[in-house]
C-alpha cells in the first residue's frame, strides 16, 4: 500500500526535527573551532615548542667561590634558558658557539650538542659546550613544563646526597675542627679533605725530596707529576697519614671522608701514601696522578685498598669508556660542566655501571650548575654522591629562586627540584653585587656570526651560491 500524502508529510517533518540539533551541533563545532584557532593565535607562544627558536645568547660572570660565567639563551617566545661555563673558564668558550645555535629549535638538544660538540675539549676548555647544553635542557623543560631529570628518564631518588670539601689548614687540629664543624653544624654525611705536599712546614726538606734545580712558574704550573722530581720520604708518608689519624679521631671512623690535591708527587709515593691511609677507611683518593695516565692509575688501583677515583677533567664519554673498560679506577668523578652536560654525564654514569664502576660528580661554581648537576644525580642509578664547594659562600644561595630555601637541611641531601627545567632562577639584584668582572648580560652581536666552515668531513660543493652565513642565520631567525 502506497503511504498517504499525510504520513509523507509527517514522515518529512520528522526527519527535519531529527536533523536540526546536528545542524546545530555542526554549526556550533564552527564557531568552537573558529574561537579556538583565534585563543591559539593569540596566547602566548611558549605553549608551542615545536616553533622555539634560539635568538641571542648573553652573559654575565659572577664570584661565587670560583670565577663562573652564567649563561642566558633567549628564544622567540620570552622563554629564557640559564647555564653556566665551568669555574674557572673563559667565557668566549661558550660565546664562540652563539652564531653556531642562533636560529635551532633548543628543544633539539641533542641535535645541537652534536653539533657544537667538537668546539669542546679536556678541562675548562668543555665549559662552554657544557654551559650551553644545561640552558637547552633549561628551556625545553620550560616549554614542555617538565623538569629536567624526567626528560632524562625520570628520577632514581627525590633527594642526592652531598659532599662538602673544606678549605686547608697546616694545623690537623684546626683543620679536624673545620670537619667537625661541617659534620655536626652543617649535617654533612660525606666529607671531603685536601691531603697533600703543601701541608707540610715551611721547611719540607725532611718530608720531599727535592727537584734539581728551582723551578720556574711555568713548571710548577704546568709540569706533570712524575717530572718533577719529588717524592715523599718516609718521613713525609707517616706524616700526612698521622694528619688523617687526627682527623679521624675527631669526627669518627664512621662517615665517610674523601681526599685529594696530593701534589706532583710520583707514582711510588702514591701507593706508598695510598697504603699508609687504608686503616682510615678512606672513602676514595681522588686525582693522584693526571687523568691521562691511565695505565699507572690503574697500577695505583691494584696495589691500594682504597677506592681510587678521577675524571673531573675529562670531557665526553669515550674517555671515561677507557677508564672503565681497563678496570683503572673504582670509581668515575665527571665535573658536568666539563664531561658534556646533562645527558653525556647520564650517559657515563650508565656506562660506568655496565662495567661495575660507580659515579660521583665533581663540582665548584653557582647554583645555576649545581641544580644541573642535581638533575642529573637523580636520573642516574649508580650515583654516589655530589661534590659542593661554596658552603662558605654566605650569599651561594641568594643568587637564585625557585626551591625552598635553605637548599641543604642539615641532613647531608638537597631535594630535587619539581619545576620546569633546572628549576631555579635567577635573582638578579643578588648577582649584581658579586659579579666578577663588568657587564651584566650585555647584548653580543659581535659573536652572531662566523666564516667558518665547521663540518668535519668532505662533501660535494652546492651547485648553488651559499648565502653568507649572517644573512642564514637572519633568514632563520625571521622565518
Amino acid at each position: 500500500m502506497k503511504p498517504t500524502i499525510k504520513k509523507l508529510l509527517n514522515r518529512r517533518s520528522f526527519f527535519k526535527r531529527a536533523a536540526a540539533p546536528t545542524a546545530a551541533v555542526a554549526a556550533g563545532s564552527f564557531v568552537v573551532n573558529a574561537d579556538l584557532e583565534g585563543a591559539m593565535q593569540s596566547a602566548p607562544q611558549m605553549s608551542r615548542p615545536s616553533n622555539l627558536k634560539i635568538t641571542d645568547m648573553r652573559i654575565a660572570t659572577a664570584r661565587a667561590m670560583m670565577r663562573a660565567p652564567i649563561i642566558k639563551l633567549y628564544t622567540n617566545q620570552g622563554l629564557v634558558g640559564l647555564g653556566e661555563v665551568r669555574d674557572g673558564a673563559d667565557k668566549r668558550y661558550a660565546l664562540m658557539l652563539k652564531s653556531r645555535i642562533l636560529g635551532m629549535n633548543p628543544c633539539n638538544v641533542d641535535q645541537i650538542f652534536r653539533r657544537i660538540k667538537q668546539f669542546g675539549g679536556h678541562a675548562r676548555q668543555g665549559g662552554g659546550v657544557c654551559g650551553v647544553e644545561m640552558a637547552l635542557w633549561d628551556l625545553a623543560g620550560k616549554a614542555y613544563g617538565v623538569p629536567a631529570y624526567q626528560m632524562l628518564g625520570g628520577k632514581f631518588r627525590d633527594k642526592v646526597r652531598v659532599y662538602a670539601d673544606t678549605t686547608v689548614s697546616r694545623d690537623p687540629a684546626v683543620f679536624a675542627d673545620r670537619l667537625l664543624k661541617r659534620k655536626e653544624e652543617k649535617g654533612f654525611k660525606f666529607l671531603k679533605m685536601d691531603l697533600g705536599t703543601r701541608l707540610f712546614p715551611e721547611d719540607s726538606s725532611k718530608y720531599l725530596t727535592q727537584p734539581l734545580g728551582e723551578r720556574s712558574a711555568w713548571e710548577r704550573r704546568s709540569v706533570m707529576h712524575f717530572f718533577t722530581g719529588e717524592e715523599l720520604t718516609p718521613a713525609g708518608v707517616e706524616y700526612l697519614a698521622n694528619f688523617v689519624g687526627v682527623v679521624r679521631e675527631a669526627i669518627g671512623m664512621d662517615i665517610p671522608l674523601a681526599a685529594d690535591h696530593f701534589g706532583h708527587i710520583g707514582l711510588n709515593s702514591c701507593i706508598r701514601l695510598g697504603k699508609a691511609l687504608e686503616k682510615y677507611n678512606m672513602a676514595w683518593l681522588e686525582d693522584m696522578v693526571p687523568w691521562q695516565h691511565m695505565e699507572l692509575m690503574k697500577k695505583i688501583t691494584d696495589s691500594v685498598d682504597i677506592p681510587i677515583l678521577t675524571g673531573e677533567d675529562i670531557y665526553l664519554k669515550e674517555e671515561f669508556q677507557r677508564l672503565v673498560d681497563t678496570h683503572a679506577v673504582d670509581i668515575v668523578h665527571p665535573d658536568l660542566a666539563t664531561s658534556g652536560g646533562l645527558l653525556e654525564t647520564k650517559k657515563i654514569g650508565d656506562l660506568a655501571q655496565e662495567g661495575g664502576v660507580a659515579m660521583a660528580m665533581h663540582f665548584a661554581g653557582t647554583p645555576v650548575s649545581f641544580m644541573a648537576n642535581v638533575h642529573c644525580a637523580a636520573a642516574t642509578d649508580n650515583f654516589l654522591a655530589l661534590e659542593h664547594h661554596s658552603v662558605d659562600v654566605p650569599f651561594w644561595e641568594d643568587l637564585v629562586s625557585g626551591p625552598p630555601k635553605p637548599l641543604f637541611n642539615n641532613d647531608g641531601f638537597v631535594h630535587v627540584p619539581d619545576r620546569p627545567g633546572l628549576g631555579v632562577d635567577l635573582v638578579e639584584e643578588v648577582l649584581k653585587e658579586h659579579l666578577a668582572e663588568p657587564g651584566f648580560f650585555e647584548p653580543t652581536p659581535e659573536w652572531d656570526e662566523s666564516p667558518s666552515n665547521d663540518r668535519l668531513w668532505s662533501l660535494n660543493p652546492s651547485p648553488e651560491p651559499t648565502l653568507p652565513r649572517k644573512n642564514a642565520v637572519r633568514k632563520l631567525l625571521d622565518a
